[in-house]
């Protein structure tokens, strides 16, 4: 039997959660509501909460596992890419953790992790996992890739954002609605209700299975600053039109690439990861897009779109399998590719 405790703490959430031979048995996430008021994480608060959470997270994912730290094989936890101090947390915790109960430890790629959540079986007969190769288009604030997965391990990055990423499109133009942050949720929500053809934005032509993100962005705040000139409530008036169209105009971009890669590649199985991956009309595209080319797909449970141990400690798993351990003088980073 293999037991990893995974540690995710690269951005504002600090999670745990222990697998064992591959099923989940506990995931215990703590959000930080902190960073609400500031439009935006903030990092010294991300990392001093961080240290507030860790171990009474760690606590509660070992409580609901039902087992002892004792029976812990290794300790998994996230290396980078993220925030530097946040990452430093996490990193001193595992350390921590591994020299007292003398146990190795796993570092992971938080990206690679995101891609791997699909593997998280619910139990023993969970079988619904992807065959390699296949696709993955990743989405969050952070990053739009389009990730060939060749295997556990293996993982070729053939497009990404050449600027801002998805995500951080529905932010940034949220926050110029005046909608909160974050803002990708509040824009799907919004979206329901709206019509998402009443309006038209800027879809750039960006060569290969490349993305770009800054150009809808620009062409967004245009055209509200030129309706705002003649009708200042223009936004409150129009807000689920506005958002229903952004959304529609996000999620064509992303699937327009996604599909000509799948196409060229002749790949049927396809996968979608990451914090956009939660959002329903993306989740809509899948669906159509798989009932119209016959795609397999794979979408993740809601508990894995956002940033989770489980998804490290499965990583963690597979590297454990392979004996892929890391030394104590491991230092964390903040910026890396898959």
């Amino acid at each position: 039997m293999v037991t990893i405790l995974g540690i995710e703490s690269s951005c504002d959430d600090t999670s745990a959660a222990v697998i064992r031979d591959g099923v989940i048995l506990s995931n215990v996430i703590s959000s930080q509501a902190v960073h609400e008021r500031y439009g935006g994480v903030v990092p010294e608060l991300a990392s001093r909460a961080h240290q507030q959470n860790i171990i009474p997270v760690v606590h509660d994912a070992l409580k609901q596992a039902g087992i002892r730290k004792e029976e812990i094989s290794a300790v998994a936890f996230t290396r980078g890419p993220g925030l530097l101090g946040s990452l430093l947390v996490g990193t001193s915790f595992a350390k921590g953790f591994s020299s007292a109960l003398n146990i190795p430890m796993i570092e992971v790629n938080h990206l690679q992790a995101h891609v791997l959540a699909h593997f998280i079986k619910e139990d023993e007969d969970d079988t619904d996992q992807p065959g390699f190769p296949f696709l993955c288009l990743l989405v969050s604030g952070g990053n739009s890739q389009i990730i060939l997965v060749k295997s556990h391990h293996e993982m070729e990055i053939i497009g990404q954002t050449i600027d801002d990423a998805a995500g951080e499109a529905f932010d940034k133009c949220a926050k110029v609605m005046g909608l909160g942050y974050p803002g990708g949720p509040v824009v799907d929500r919004l979206a329901k209700e709206g019509n998402p053809g009443r309006f038209t934005f800027s879809k750039p032509h960006i060569a290969g299975y490349d993305y770009s993100f800054s150009g809808l962005k620009t062409s967004f705040l245009y055209f509200l600053r030129d309706e705002l000139k003649s009708d200042p409530d223009f936004i409150g008036k129009n807000k689920e039109d506005l958002c229903a169209s952004l959304q529609k105009t996000i999620i064509d971009i992303l699937m327009d690439k996604l599909y000509r890669a799948a196409k060229d590649l002749k790949i049927k199985e396809v996968a979608v990861a990451g914090g956009v991956s939660a959002n329903s009309g993306l989740r809509n595209a899948f669906e159509a897009y798989s009932n119209r080319y016959g795609w397999k797909i794979h979408i993740p449970k809601f508990a894995y779109t956002t940033d989770n141990a489980a998804m490290v400690a499965i990583s963690g798993y597979y590297r454990y399998l392979d004996g892929q351990f890391c030394g104590k003088d491991v230092a964390p980073y903040a910026r890396v590719s898959i």
